[in-house]
This record gives C-alpha cells, sequence and structure tokens, in this order.
C-alpha cells in the first residue's frame, strides 16, 4: 500500500516565517490568491508577515494551523497548473478570538490592517450611509458600550462583526499608545475606503466619541480595486496538490494567472513594496475602481442571475450562451459611456474579461458570485442606470441585470443576502408593486422613480424566456 503524502509545513518548505506586521480579517481563498500573493512577491517581503483571522468559523484557521500556515496557490491556465507554496500568512486565528486581534492591533509593529470580509459586512443602508440597525450592528454598538464602561466581557457580550471586533481593537491600539496606522478594504465597494471608515467610525460611536476622535487622528482608510477570480477549492483539486507536489496540503488555493491590486491612501506605519510584485498605487482610484465593479463584477453578476434562470453552473458555461453574452456586452456598452479617463484601456480590458471568463478550467461557480445581491447590485448596477437616464438613454442593459435578479429569488428559496426577509415578504407582492418593494431594498432612489420601476418590470422573465442555444466563444 502507498504511503501517504507527508503534509505540508515548513519542515518541507523551511520557508522564513516574517514578523507579523499586518492584521488581515476575512481568511478565505481570495485573501490567500490575492494580499498574500503580492505580499509574498514584495521587494521586502522577509519584513511583513500576515496573522489572519477567519470571518463566520474557525475552520480555516484551524487547517491551516497544522500545516505551519503555509499552502499551495495552484494557478490554473488553459495550458495547465503551476504551483507555488505561499508563506506570507504567518499566523491564523478564529475571528471570534478578539483577545489576540486586540493584542496585535495594538502592538506597535504592526503596521496595517487589511479586510475582505464581503460587501455586506459593512452595514450599509439602501443609500449607501451606515446603517446602525442593520444585522449585527445593533448588538456590536451595544456591546462596545459595555466594554467601554469597562463590563466586563462575557460569552456572548463581545462584537460578533468583523468590523465590530476592529474598533475593539482600535481602542486597544489608542490606549497602548502604538500610533497611526492603515485599515484598507479589499472588498468590492466603489470608495471602499471611504466606505470603511464610515463604518468603522460608526460602531467606534457605540464607545464613544473619544474613541471616534483618535480614529479620526490616526486611522487611514485606503481604497483599493482588487482582481483574481478564484473559484472554491475542490476535493479534486486537494488530490491534485497531493499527486503533483508530493505533500498534502488540506487548503490550497486556485486561482486565474491573472491578478490587478490598485491602491490609493496613506500608509502612516509603512507598508511592503507591493508595487514590486506589480501593484499600483495611485492618487485618483475611482476610474479604476468603476471599471472593475462595472465591466468584471456586474457581469458576473448578470451571468449569475441570468445564467442560472437559464440552467448554467459557471461563469464559462453562462458565457457560452448567446442570451447571456449579449446581455453582457449590452451592459458594458452602456457601462463604457462613463468610463472615460485616460489610461482605462475599455476595448482591452473587455477583451481580457472575455478571455477570463472563457477559462473552462476555472470553475467559477454562479451560485457563489450570486450572494448578497442587494448589496452588490446597489454598486454594480444602479450607478450605470442611473448615468444612462441622466443621458437621456434607457438603460434597459443596466435594468436587466436588476430583473434578472429579481427573477432569481423569485425562483430560488435558499439564495444568502443580508436582506432575505425582507425579499421573501417583497416576494409575496405581485407586479409591480413586488417590483418597486424589491428595486427598494437595492436603492430607495431607483425604487421612487416610475420609469425604473416600470422598465425594470417589463423585463422580468424576459432572459429566462429564450431559447438555450449554448455555442463555443
Amino acid at each position: 500500500m502507498t504511503a501517504a503524502p507527508p503534509v505540508l509545513n515548513r519542515s518541507l518548505k523551511p520557508l522564513p516565517a516574517a514578523p507579523v506586521r499586518i492584521v488581515h480579517l476575512g481568511l478565505g481563498a481570495f485573501h490567500r490568491s490575492h494580499q498574500a500573493w503580492y505580499t509574498q512577491h514584495a521587494g521586502d517581503s522577509g519584513e511583513w508577515g500576515i496573522a489572519a483571522f477567519t470571518g463566520r468559523r474557525p475552520d480555516a484557521a484551524e487547517a491551516l494551523s497544522a500545516q505551519d500556515c503555509l499552502y499551495t496557490l495552484v494557478e490554473r491556465s488553459g495550458g495547465g497548473d503551476s504551483f507555488e507554496v505561499i508563506g506570507s500568512i504567518v499566523e491564523a486565528v478564529d475571528g471570534a478570538d478578539a483577545g489576540r486581534l486586540c493584542e496585535l492591533v495594538a502592538a506597535k509593529e504592526t503596521s496595517i490592517v487589511t479586510l475582505t470580509i464581503t460587501e455586506a459586512a459593512y452595514g450599509l443602508a439602501a443609500d449607501g450611509t451606515f446603517d446602525g440597525g442593520a444585522p449585527g450592528v445593533a448588538d456590536d454598538l451595544r456591546a462596545l458600550s459595555a466594554a467601554a464602561s469597562g463590563e466586563p466581557q462575557v460569552a456572548g457580550t463581545a462584537p460578533a462583526t468583523p468590523l465590530g471586533r476592529l474598533v475593539l481593537a482600535l481602542a486597544s491600539r489608542r490606549d497602548s499608545g502604538a500610533g497611526p496606522i492603515a485599515v484598507v478594504s479589499c472588498d468590492n465597494l466603489s470608495a471602499n475606503g471611504e466606505v470603511a471608515r464610515r463604518a468603522v467610525l460608526g460602531l467606534a460611536s457605540g464607545w464613544g466619541s473619544e474613541l471616534v476622535e483618535w480614529i479620526e487622528a490616526n486611522v487611514s482608510f485606503v481604497s483599493t480595486s482588487v482582481d483574481r477570480i478564484t473559484p472554491r477549492t475542490t476535493d479534486a483539486d486537494i488530490a491534485e496538490v497531493a499527486g503533483q507536489c508530493g505533500y498534502a496540503d488540506s487548503s490550497p488555493v486556485v486561482a486565474e494567472p491573472f491578478r490587478n491590486w490598485v491602491l490609493s491612501g496613506d500608509f502612516p506605519a509603512g507598508r511592503p513594496r507591493w508595487e514590486e510584485a506589480g501593484a499600483l498605487v495611485v492618487q485618483d482610484i475611482e476610474p479604476y475602481e468603476n471599471r472593475k465593479l462595472w465591466l468584471l463584477n456586474g457581469s458576473h453578476s448578470i451571468l449569475a442571475y441570468a445564467g442560472q434562470l437559464r440552467g448554467h453552473a459557471t461563469v464559462a458555461d453562462a458565457l457560452s450562451d448567446p442570451a447571456c453574452r449579449k446581455a453582457v456586452e449590452d451592459f458594458w456598452d452602456e457601462a463604457a459611456h462613463h468610463l472615460q479617463a485616460a489610461g482605462l484601456d475599455v476595448p482591452g480590458y473587455r477583451q481580457a474579461l472575455l478571455e477570463r471568463f472563457g477559462n473552462a478550467r476555472i470553475a467559477h461557480r454562479l451560485a457563489q458570485i450570486a450572494a448578497d445581491g442587494t448589496t452588490k447590485l446597489r454598486m454594480r448596477a444602479v450607478p450605470v442606470l442611473t448615468a444612462e437616464r441622466a443621458s437621456g438613454r434607457t438603460g434597459s442593459g443596466a435594468a436587466l441585470m436588476l430583473a434578472a435578479w429579481i427573477d432569481y429569488v423569485a425562483a430560488t428559496q435558499d439564495f444568502q443576502d443580508p436582506l432575505a426577509a425582507h425579499i421573501h415578504a417583497a416576494n409575496a407582492l405581485e407586479g409591480g408593486e413586488r417590483v418597486q418593494a424589491l428595486l427598494g431594498l437595492v436603492s430607495a432612489d431607483i425604487a421612487d422613480d416610475p420609469g425604473i420601476v416600470s422598465l425594470v418590470h417589463g423585463l422580468c422573465g424576459s432572459i429566462a424566456a429564450q431559447s438555450v442555444t449554448p455555442s463555443p466563444l
């Protein structure tokens, strides 16, 4: 009988562990394929170790810790796979361990907190402002108020959201005198640094005005645009790593060859030389954000909802369907009207996306992309729709994205969304009243526009009604 391969650890791959200087919230596949990759490939990577905290469950931290926080990045192209061991994460921690988070953020050596906590975790209201009544936020505000008054924390009373825990940790940094720090959002939100600032300050108000003032004076909020398609790891991926690399890795990550990171903001305590790994540091990030949010993420949403309605499971499958392909191209045409900044090369970016999406060896599941639609559509469909209508055009491409989502939540009972209960309630309505109620969960402004409601209502059912005739790109 063949012996089992050895477990990946630092004795097999003796990568020196760098000191912790970055704390990351949201330990998942994307962070490990993106920010951790850039940190490993920075020119001064030996000075910048990452302590990464999980989100909802401790599983990822436990699995990584069992192999000294090393993992394999599988870069998957149409021509084959390549394998690289990533060692920039040096500590993996259960996100519920607020004590360790406070200890690390309060340390003078820690210079940066990065975030991949998903769009829904920022507690945004439909108008984009911080919502103190969002799920979990009200409880965290009470927990932070209790912590500020010196009440002992017992199980179940500490902040439970990632940003609530971050505020608790920033209070510890203030008390330690460790000085300024940068918070870097890597989530798919327009002006994500500003969104993070509003959310953190909103939660810090639960602690008190002194902490709010300290954060305003000592914490910079960096905006970023991030891009690398990273599907969920499968059992087949784990088996491939064992067969090709000769060791057992419970936590490999699969990603496409393409990667992109654009950053804008201050790092008062320093940062890795990420630009030497290909990152771009700019003064004005908004054009890059919008190009990514609209062209890549927007088309992902169209494919996620329209594709599943038409029986497809992956991005590549959906893009091979002429009806889905046309919906994407029509939306891109609309978005391009509002992407006029120099250097964006929108035609080249679109062509590259078609090639990336068509990589059938990257099985990017539509069900994964479809989650949290009310939050995502607010950034992906609404800005293009309103800009198109302000320019005298219909905005039907963006409206079709919303209509496909409305059809999807009617046809699917187990969708994931922070406003799922409100969606189910709206689905009990009929006709235009139902459409208006659902649009109101995405944006009050578009729900109050009778022309938009009528347009979206008229498009509902249209994408699913077309015949399904898949064809190669």
